[in-house]
């Protein structure tokens, strides 16, 4: 079972913060991932930003990388500061 971390302001938005789950048979990637992720989660889009980034196994990737169930994969929003 793949384990999901959101963090910032998406940690709010989705359902919960961690979450572990069976990815379905057509999610092979990131992009496709983060669309059926972003409906399932009611997002509103937020998880399809590009300025979302994933980290796959605590790397960060581009999309499209591969995914799969034995992955850890965090979703990370820009963080700003001062």
């Amino acid at each position: 079972m793949a384990q999901l971390l959101f963090f910032g302001r998406l940690a709010d938005i989705v359902d919960r913060p961690n979450q572990v789950l069976d990815l379905p048979a057509g999610i092979s990637d990131t992009t496709a991932l983060r669309a059926w992720l972003d409906a399932r989660q009611s997002a509103g889009g937020a998880l399809m930003e590009k300025t979302v980034r994933i980290a796959i196994n605590s790397e960060i990737v581009v999309d499209p990388a591969p995914v799969s169930n034995s992955d850890e994969i965090a979703f990370m929003p820009p963080v700003g500061g001062g």
